[in-house]
């Protein structure tokens, strides 16, 4: 007899042994989706028996997590914030990472005062919806090169009511888009292009290319971002950039040198330099 706690148990040691990240997450999260069952019901009644079809509907989406492809494109969403979202190969998956991005944007918005905001790269959206859905007087505009990621974007904005206040775009970052704007949030591709072959299965082989590919030192979106920033932010306005290991310094070059004035780099969990800010340079003899 197959019992919840049993096929939870089965799975979680065949994860372990293919090196899957969480496995004991993972294997509760398969289960969930693959027979239909709630968290509270592997909790109170762990050895309640499972049907062939739930066992084959768990075994098809196990077969998938041992091919290394995400717990969120097999789930289809993923945790940020305090919020979740819809997630699909067309997007990368959310990181904790990004959420210091998050928080880099709402330090400089005020709750109780109308913005703008930006977010060149949208992706699934996650940055731009969760800094709207902390600051109600702000509204935003997305952009991204990719339809198919801008359709998931709608998507979770429609979710989270948010639709209202946004407008989202297909382009080439900043090209064609008309300021000013208070706050512009970016995390674009930052890995170099022979190194993504070296990174986990996961993200090697499922995420879109599209959102990882920084070109050979993995710079290329930066260079292009910097001098649009330049041009489309406020008088007043700031900057937040998502960065890669190693990247912090030289991205605040590329800053700098484009007219803004980079003003601190911000370290992860991990200790890695992970998010750059700043501002136009002329504004330092000016306004605040």
């Amino acid at each position: 007899m197959t019992t919840l706690v049993s096929l939870w148990t089965d799975i979680r040691k065949r994860l372990e042994a293919e090196g899957v990240d969480s496995p004991v997450l993972d294997a509760r999260m398969l289960i969930e989706k693959g027979a239909d069952v709630r968290r509270l019901d592997i909790v109170t009644d762990p050895r309640r028996e499972m049907t062939e079809a739930q066992i084959e509907g768990v075994e098809a989406l196990v077969a998938r997590r041992l091919a290394r492809e995400p717990i969120s494109h097999i789930i289809g969403r993923k945790g940020f914030w305090t919020l979740e979202f819809a997630v699909t190969p067309d997007v990368l998956t959310p990181r904790p990472d990004t959420e210091l991005l998050v928080e880099a944007g709402l330090e400089f918005l005020a709750p109780d005062k109308p913005a703008r905001v930006l977010d060149l790269g949208v992706g699934s959206g996650v940055v731009l919806l969760t800094v709207l859905s902390e600051r109600p007087q702000a509204v935003g505009v997305g952009v991204d090169l990719s339809e198919a990621a801008l359709t998931v974007a709608r998507a979770n904005g429609a979710a989270l009511d948010l639709n209202s206040r946004i407008e989202w775009r297909a382009g080439d970052w900043g090209a064609g888009l008309e300021g000013p704007f208070d706050l512009i949030l970016s995390n674009p591709p930052y890995i170099a292009s022979a190194e993504i072959e070296t990174l986990a299965p996961e993200v090697a082989k499922f995420e879109p290319r599209l959102a990882l590919d920084g070109g050979a030192d993995g710079l290329d979106a930066y260079r292009a971002l910097m001098p649009q920033i330049r041009a489309l932010l406020a008088p007043g306005g700031r900057f937040a950039l998502e960065v890669g290991k190693g990247q912090a310094q030289a991205v605040w070059a590329l800053a700098d040198a484009a007219g803004l004035q980079p003003l601190d780099v911000r370290a992860d969990l991990a200790g890695v330099d992970r998010v750059v800010t700043g501002r136009r340079r002329e504004l330092l003899l000016g306004d605040d």
